[in-house]
């Protein structure tokens, strides 16, 4: 682990074998982030606890995290069971050795390449040559890939900043950085709070966005199969519900986290509400960016991402 980012707060065959249930787990522990409004909401309404409580799991631990690297770290240390992370978390997290499995897939929250109001910087192509802050191993770290792409730039042309969205809000509001590449809710809050404007976002340029995953422990998942499945089945119907009820959403989201709840209105009447399988087309899409980390030497060997799916 020692390729992984510090903690704060695998290779399995694509068809996983079937194992037996080795008796319950004593309880089921969940990584989360104050964006993951899905897992917040079943945290905030019992949603996971009535589920489980139903197949003899009668204990739900919530571990919140500030993004996804050390989530990911946790749940290879077998701190938690499960945890919903972007798109990149799983490739760093893999390619340093990581024991963690892709269980579910859903759209990735919005996000915005941000700058000061003032900032001269109006477009992707005027990021060269400045101070580009986001998380490490993060999703923000793909969309800034793509975001380069897109304006003909490459990774050599900026000076990347590695902070997570605690210290980016401060070296933003400080002028220490130049851009930022975040997520919602930090990219609501930016906007609403900090004078940020987006020079770019995943809803104005579509090819941007990717996918979030909810990730599970290996070892959990050979262990108990059946209880992980139906938290993925109960943080389904969750996802069901919370897309036809997104003011409540937010209010449980402002409760929970103590955000305002005019941020969490602003983020989560943009956010996607949605699962899906694990289609070639997706896993083919996770494969070429982790084959992107890999040539801009940004991970240590090349991975097969189709060796973490679970099928379960």
């Amino acid at each position: 682990m020692g390729k992984l980012l510090g903690l704060s707060g695998a290779c399995l065959s694509a068809s996983f074998p079937a194992f037996a249930q080795a008796g319950k787990p004593e309880s089921f522990r969940v990584g989360y982030q104050k964006g993951t409004a899905i897992l917040i909401v079943s945290k905030e309404r019992g949603d996971l606890e009535n589920s489980l409580r139903k197949s003899g799991v009668d204990k739900v631990a919530w571990i919140e995290f500030q993004f996804g690297p050390p989530m990911l770290e946790a749940a290879t240390a077998r701190a938690i069971d499960i945890g919903s992370v972007g798109d990149t978390p799983p490739i760093f997290a893999q390619a340093g050795g990581g024991d963690v499995l892709y269980a579910l897939a859903v759209p990735s929250s919005p996000h915005g390449i941000l700058v000061p109001e003032g900032s001269p910087i109006r477009t992707l192509a005027d990021l060269k040559g400045r101070r580009v802050a986001f998380g490490k191993g993060s999703s923000a770290h793909n969309i800034l890939l793509k975001a380069l792409k897109v304006a003909g730039l490459t990774y050599k042309d900026i000076q990347p900043i590695y902070l997570g969205p605690a210290e980016a809000t401060a070296a933003f509001t400080g002028g220490k950085i130049d851009a930022w590449v975040i997520w919602d809710p930090y990219y609501a809050l930016a906007e609403a709070q900090l004078g940020a404007r987006a020079i770019a976002s995943t809803e104005q340029i579509p090819q941007l966005a990717s996918q979030s995953f909810y990730i599970a422990n290996k070892d959990f998942a050979r262990r108990h199969p059946a209880t992980l499945r139906a938290a993925l089945d109960s943080i389904i119907e969750t996802i069901g519900w919370a897309d036809g009820h997104r003011d409540e959403v937010a209010r449980l989201a402002a409760k929970s986290t103590g955000l305002d709840l005019s941020i969490m209105q602003r983020a989560f009447a943009r956010a996607p509400f949605s699962h899906s399988a694990f289609t070639g087309k997706l896993l083919d899409e996770q494969q070429q960016t982790a084959d992107v980390f890999f040539e801009q030497k940004l991970i240590p060997k090349r991975i097969n991402i189709r060796d973490i799916v679970w099928h379960g």
